[in-house]
Parts: C-alpha cells; sequence; structure tokens
C-alpha cells in the first residue's frame, strides 16, 4: 500500500511539475483565426496518400493535429509548434500546411469522420500558441 501511494504522489508530482515547467519555457501567443476541419480522405488531402501530411508525416485518427494556412508559419505556427484550441481539451501540434490559397486559418484534424468535420464547419476562434522563451531573457 505505501509503494502504491508513493508512486502515486510522484506521478502527481511530475505531472504539475511537467505544466509548471511548460509555462516556463514558452510563452503563449493568443490569435484569432478562422478554423475549419478535415480528414484523411483522398478527396480532401491526396489521392495518392491521403494520410501524409504536407510535412512528411503519417496522420491517423484520434491524433491532435492540425494545418495551417502559410501565412501563419511566418507568424510562429510552424512546424510542431505547440497549440491551444479555445474549444477543444489538451494541446494540438502543428503538422500540416493548407494550400496557399488560405489566410489565417486553421485546419483540425478529425480522423475520417465526414460528419464530425461538417457539423464543426467553419467558425472564427480563438488560439494559443507557444513560443519558446528567450534564454537571455532579463530580470528587472
Amino acid at each position: 500500500m505505501v509503494q502504491k501511494t508513493s508512486i502515486l504522489l510522484i506521478l502527481i508530482l511530475a505531472i504539475s511539475c511537467s505544466e509548471k515547467s511548460m509555462d516556463d519555457k514558452y510563452n503563449w501567443v493568443e490569435l484569432e483565426v478562422t478554423a475549419t476541419a478535415y480528414n484523411s480522405l483522398p478527396y480532401q488531402t491526396s489521392y495518392e496518400h491521403p494520410a501524409i501530411t504536407a510535412w512528411g508525416d503519417s496522420i491517423k485518427p484520434g491524433q491532435k493535429w492540425i494545418a495551417v494556412s502559410r501565412d501563419l508559419l511566418r507568424k510562429g505556427l510552424s512546424y510542431n509548434t505547440m497549440v491551444k484550441i479555445d474549444t477543444f481539451e489538451g494541446i494540438y501540434l502543428v503538422k500540416d500546411k493548407m494550400h496557399s490559397r488560405w489566410r489565417n486559418r486553421i485546419d483540425i484534424y478529425m480522423g475520417e469522420n465526414v460528419t464530425k468535420a461538417k457539423e464543426w464547419g467553419r467558425r472564427k476562434i480563438k488560439i494559443s500558441y507557444a513560443v519558446k522563451k528567450d534564454s537571455i531573457e532579463t530580470v528587472e
């Protein structure tokens, strides 16, 4: 019993420290974007490789991934950037790029559930994305 309690205490400490260290390492930049949803189906992505992202990652249902419009890449939403979406739990990763015609837009991956993606539709939302803090910040 003591061993189980010790393990549980260590896990709780590790989780609380990891969240704190994330805030210590990153600034979270807020941004309002238009959000749509997409699926890993040939007619929405690629007929040759529907489950491969623009950066070459293999995508599968259940992953918290998003695609971003190319103008957002210049703002810091580049490959593997962590993103919090105001209407969803958890952290999403930037793993895909959208067609160059889109601006200020993200596409939320919803597996192969076309109904869920259509129900989501298109809406304006707020996101926060992680920007690594400068390691040479001055203390005032």
